[in-house]
């Protein structure tokens, strides 16, 4: 069992950053694959990004590969995702996920967190 928090959402304007927290409960973190995905209304969930247990792995899509970064911090309890030249088309509710080992892969998680609200204005 796990629980997650996620924080950081907001507004911002193309160009702009904003860095996602994704704060784990419940069970041992360093455990866990971390993962993000995010969904706006009408279209199908994106797995957008994933790293393993120690951190030493990572997993994007390419839809934001050179912009985003995934991480994490065992002795926190916490994952996170730096996203950098933010586009309209980023905008999305953001969920971070949890899994046990198939950090690369959408079918690896299985717990999921409220989600944040990410909006990029032209």
């Amino acid at each position: 069992q796990v629980q997650l928090v996620e924080s950081g959402g907001g507004l911002v304007q193309a160009g702009g950053s904003l860095r996602l927290s994704c704060a784990a409960s419940g069970r041992t973190f360093s455990s866990a694959v971390m993962g993000w995905f995010r969904q706006a209304p009408g279209k199908e969930r994106e797995f957008v990004a994933g790293i393993s247990r120690s951190g030493d792995n990572t997993y994007y899509a390419d839809s934001v590969k050179d912009r985003f970064t995934i991480s994490r911090d065992n002795a926190k309890n916490t994952a996170y995702l730096q996203m950098n030249g933010l586009k309209p088309e980023d905008t999305a509710v953001y969920y971070c996920a949890a899994g046990l080992v198939q950090y690369w892969s959408a079918r690896g998680y299985n717990n999921w967190g409220q989600g944040t609200q990410v909006t990029v204005s032209a």
